[in-house]
């Protein structure tokens, strides 16, 4: 089976994401970098999301405040762009589905492994919240956004609002329910394609 437009058009956009995101790595801070990196959060959404994200490896490893939400942003979009190309080139297994709680109540581990990370990272953002207050030694941002990539964004959410914490930082505020919403499209994708 050959390569259809959309995998060419997937290899091009891709192609161009990395580039334009390593030469954005050479660019000094200002005003051409950010129209740079908006116009990379645009690529990313248009299905460049997988060549950012390589360029983002090669180029730009250290994760820091100041590109953490371009981070998230990427990575939620590429898992929803997989799930995409997975869904248009797949057939459902039956009508679609959108009962969540009834198929994790028949996936027992899966319910238990949701409800232990969310706990976990409730905890964790609640910890941090005090640290925070009591001048002690913080969680990373890394942790508390690998938590809720890990599973536990309805937690991450739940401590945010409930300790008020981390509610004014994009990476947060915008990035938990983003990945929230990538967490509910593979799900939504396993239920009724795998």
């Amino acid at each position: 089976m050959g390569l259809g437009n959309l995998e060419y058009y997937l290899i091009i956009v891709n192609a161009v994401g990395f580039v334009l995101f390593a030469l954005s790595t050479r660019l000094a801070p200002g005003r051409a970098k950010r129209l740079l990196g908006g116009f990379l959060m645009v690529l990313a959404v248009l299905g460049a999301s997988a060549g950012i994200l390589l360029a983002m490896l090669l180029f730009d490893r250290k994760a820091v405040k100041e590109n953490m939400m371009s981070r998230v942003f990427v990575i939620c979009a590429l898992a929803i762009q997989i799930v995409a190309y997975l869904m248009i080139n797949g057939q459902p297994k039956r009508t679609l589905t959108f009962a969540f709680f009834a198929y994790l109540a028949a996936h027992r581990p899966l319910l238990i492994y949701l409800a232990v990370i969310n706990v976990i990272t409730l905890i964790a953002y609640g910890i941090d919240k005090r640290n925070a207050v009591k001048d002690r030694r913080r969680i990373p941002i890394v942790t508390l956004l690998a938590l809720a990539f890990a599973g536990g964004s309805v937690g991450a959410l739940a401590g945010m609002y409930l300790f008020r914490h981390k509610t004014q930082k994009d990476y947060f505020s915008v990035g938990v329910p983003l990945i929230l919403l990538a967490q509910v499209v593979v799900l939504f994708y396993v239920m009724n394609y795998l």
